[in-house]
């Protein structure tokens, strides 16, 4: 687990090498000019140099939203969270970690959906490291760790839920319709993925859906056909209701009398006007209706 500590104010710590430094170079300058200047001076010249170097050498920058990973000797020793100029031990291995947002966008992958239809599905993911710890030392590299798992949650996803509902009529979720909840679904999976490499997902949105090229013209056809169907399945229903209003109407107000056969040419007309695609040409009759 990652462990933060508190490093000591840089800024102090750079003082103290610039005046080691100065002194150092004071003591190094004077020896050398004054004749009876002792060895002596000359290394303790030396001394606050090399102090001032190692002092140096601890100095390091925290920008924000990064941490510094600290290691000595291939020890964890913790994470550096706090901004600004810190100071370490100078012998400590440090390393970088970026805890901003990221984003990353999946290939197109081609899977087959619930239903084994070929689909292509992409998505993009935003995330951040949470665990500078499990990200540095529990998996190999975070960033290829972060790309394969998330290639593999969008792929379990397409194969768990059918791309619509036009073969499988009982489907509640399809990744067609399926909004928030295809979004709740691949979130969850890719956090339980993840959580060993210490990344959180913060969102995860859905970037590209379609069927493969090799069936993409047929299944625009049945779904074009499927449309077609239910317009006339709703203009049938209306056509009906408006004959049967008619039929009604007729008899209570006692327009016309009609018998069976009468209206049963009356019902037939009507549903070809009503259904037809085209408008109706009427006919004028000018001699008995008999």
């Amino acid at each position: 687990m990652e462990k933060l500590i508190k490093p000591l104010s840089g800024g102090r710590a750079a003082l103290i090498a610039l005046f080691s430094f100065i002194f150092g170079l004071y003591s190094i300058i004077l020896a050398a000019k004054t004749a009876d200047g002792s060895p002596g001076e000359a290394g303790f010249g030396i001394l606050l140099i090399i102090i001032g170097v190692f002092l140096i050498k601890g100095l390091m920058v925290v920008e924000p939203n990064y941490s510094i990973v600290l290691t000595f000797f291939g020890k964890y020793m913790g994470t550096v969270r706090e901004n600004g100029l810190q100071f370490v031990n100078p012998l400590y291995t440090k390393l970088k970690v970026s805890l901003r947002s990221q984003s990353m966008e999946s290939t197109k992958l081609k899977v087959n959906d619930k239903l084994g239809n070929p689909i292509e599905i992409a998505a993009v993911i935003l995330y951040e490291i949470s665990d500078t710890y499990k990200a540095v030392f529990d998996v190999t590299n975070f960033n290829e760790y972060m790309k394969n798992q998330s290639e593999a949650a969008v792929r379990h996803l397409a194969t768990s839920y059918p791309y619509d509902n036009i073969e499988d009529e009982t489907a509640h979720i399809t990744l067609r319709d399926g909004g928030e909840k295809v979004i709740e679904m691949l979130e969850i999976e890719l956090n339980e993925r993840l959580m060993k490499a210490g990344i959180t997902i913060t969102e995860a949105r859905i970037s590209h859906l379609a069927y493969s090229a090799e069936i993409a013209g047929a299944m625009l056809q049945r779904q074009q056909a499927t449309a077609i169907v239910a317009a006339r399945k709703k203009i049938v229903e209306g056509a009906v209701g408006m004959v049967e209003m008619a039929l009604e109407m007729l008899s209570e107000k006692e327009i016309v009398v009609l018998d069976d056969d009468k209206k049963a040419a009356m019902v037939s007309n009507l549903m070809v006007v009503l259904c037809g695609e085209k408008s109706a040409s009427p006919v004028l009759n000018t001699g008995t209706l008999y």
